[in-house]
């Protein structure tokens, strides 16, 4: 069974550097699972400049819905990075049948703990933490926000190490 780590941190914190580090800190080859989408020209330019921090020693997989299943149809040693939690929910909420199902969401992320289980290699998550600011006034947004906490506490439960970073500083919340 393959290893979890988990950053978690608020916008631009330095979580996905922190992240590509500790992936780096396993031999290679390396995989990022993206689950951004270039829906507009500033995304593409934020999903460059990831492209250019991480170097072309990394594989990119991109799995903007399905982590599951990409997670199990990778090479079984290799390290992984999976970024980010925070645009895969907001995906999966896009594409609910079924608005504010937070089981919906549960089950999905249950799936990807799975496959990130039956994974031998380690496994890298990045997530948001959007649970530190104001109370959102519209219901989507509160959802969505009870929603990416409940997959953060998921995650942070299955993982062997849990970090939160601010300012690019790495604080341990599970070793």
């Amino acid at each position: 069974m393959g290893r979890l780590c988990f950053y978690l941190g608020g916008a631009k914190s330095g979580k996905t550097r922190a992240a590509l580090e500790a992936a780096e800190s396993w031999p290679g080859p390396w995989v990022y699972l993206a689950t951004a989408q270039a829906r507009d020209e500033e995304m593409r330019a934020r999903i460059l400049a990831h492209q250019r921090e991480r170097g072309e020693s990394w594989r990119t997989v991109e799995a903007p819905r399905e982590l599951a299943a990409a997670l199990l149809g990778l090479p079984g040693q290799s390290p992984v990075l999976l970024d980010c939690l925070t645009l895969w929910v907001s995906n999966l909420l896009e594409e609910m049948a079924e608005p504010c199902n937070l089981e919906l969401v549960a089950l999905e992320t249950e799936r990807l703990l799975r496959a990130t289980a039956e994974r031998p290699g380690p496994v890298v998550m990045v997530s948001g933490e959007v649970g530190l600011g104001l109370v959102p006034m519209e219901p989507l947004s509160r959802f969505y926000r009870d929603a990416l906490g409940r997959v953060n506490q998921m995650v942070a439960a299955q993982a062997a190490e849990a970090w939160l970073v601010v300012a690019g500083l790495r604080l341990s919340l599970k070793r």
